[in-house]
């Protein structure tokens, strides 16, 4: 998810009344709601885990376990600063370091939960395995939860101004839609999944949630070789069919390209649904992967990834790799 849903969970807890549990406790919820994404600074970092976004540090053991002491210290730390300066605390609240430490706990828990949700997955078991976890219940940018959050953290704050003892429940009526909501589309991508399944019986099957349009689906997959897509919407059901077309993974030029730069074999690691386009240009030939789960391997798509490479033929040289060129596209 973006960086403004984790902020608004993390303030949505802070106002059930967790934020008055101790010092800078609403700055430990927002930030370690945010913290795991300090990964995207470590993008060169050949180490499996830490190779892509959404790896170590969205784990189990790096997000949840290791990270939040490591904030609710930096918080300690300055909170000592500024008191040694003389600083005053307008909220007039002590600093209680073990509910630092839990709200810095809490808040780190809800970045993979909330990761999980969308279809780019996260590594929950990393260091220990790079597998992909994920739900597919949001999609990444949900402005209807921005919506629901944001008016819940707006009517707390104004019923706390007006002097009211119930200004804790909208930000505990706004979590609890939340959880409802990601549960609504869980059951709508079950169902998108399930009415793919008897129709094709796929090898791997995503079902992508579309910006806005939450009860819709994008639904892609691999079966014998070919990618095939299609929409679908508990009205219409599975609809709008496209003609499969060959992922080209199988084959020999394909093959050669998927670990021909310590670039590619990052991308390879991270994609769970890679297919590729092929275009030679007489004694080479550029291979343009992507993940299917985005969109095809062809200019535009952000996921793209470029490999050129020299190609068998006549009048070409007898050792193909013994040339080999890589451009990227995005990462």
């Amino acid at each position: 998810m973006d960086n403004l849903t984790h902020s608004l969970v993390g303030w949505a807890l802070g106002r059930t009344g967790l934020e008055d549990k101790t010092r800078k406790g609403l700055a430990a919820l927002i930030l370690a709601a945010n913290m795991p994404d300090i990964d995207v600074f470590f993008g060169w970092v050949g180490w499996a885990p830490l190779a892509t976004h959404r790896g170590f540090t969205h784990g189990l053991v790096g997000g949840v376990i290791v990270m939040p002491p490591l904030l609710a210290g930096l918080l300690l730390l300055l909170d000592r600063w500024q008191a040694a300066r003389g600083s005053g605390f307008a909220d007039g609240l002590p600093m209680r370091v073990g509910w630092l430490v839990l709200l810095a706990y809490l808040g780190a828990l809800t970045h993979p939960l909330l990761d999980l949700q969308t279809t780019y997955a996260v590594q929950l078991l990393a260091p220990f395995s790079t597998t992909w976890f994920h739900t597919e219940t949001l999609f990444i940018i949900d402005v209807w939860i921005w919506i629901g959050l944001a008016f819940a953290i707006w009517l707390s704050r104004r019923r706390e101004r007006a002097g009211r003892e119930s200004w804790r429940r909208p930000a505990m009526a706004g979590l609890v839609v939340l959880c409802l909501y990601i549960g609504l589309n869980g059951a709508i991508s079950l169902a998108a999944r399930a009415a793919l399944w008897r129709a094709v019986r796929p090898e791997v099957a995503f079902a992508n949630e579309e910006p806005l349009s939450f009860w819709k689906r994008s639904l892609v997959w691999r079966a014998h070789g070919r990618i095939g897509r299609a929409s679908y919407d508990p009205v219409h059901g599975l609809h709008a069919w496209r003609v499969p077309v060959p992922d080209q993974m199988q084959a020999p030029l394909v093959r050669r390209a998927m670990t021909a730069t310590p670039d590619m074999v990052r991308f390879m690691r991270w994609s769970t649904l890679p297919m590729a386009r092929v275009i030679s240009h007489g004694c080479t030939a550029t291979v343009m992967f992507s993940d299917a789960r985005f969109g095809d391997p062809q200019p535009g798509n952000h996921f793209l990834r470029e490999v050129t490479l020299q190609a068998p033929g006549p009048g070409c040289p007898d050792h193909p790799a013994a040339e080999r060129k890589s451009t990227l596209s995005l990462r």
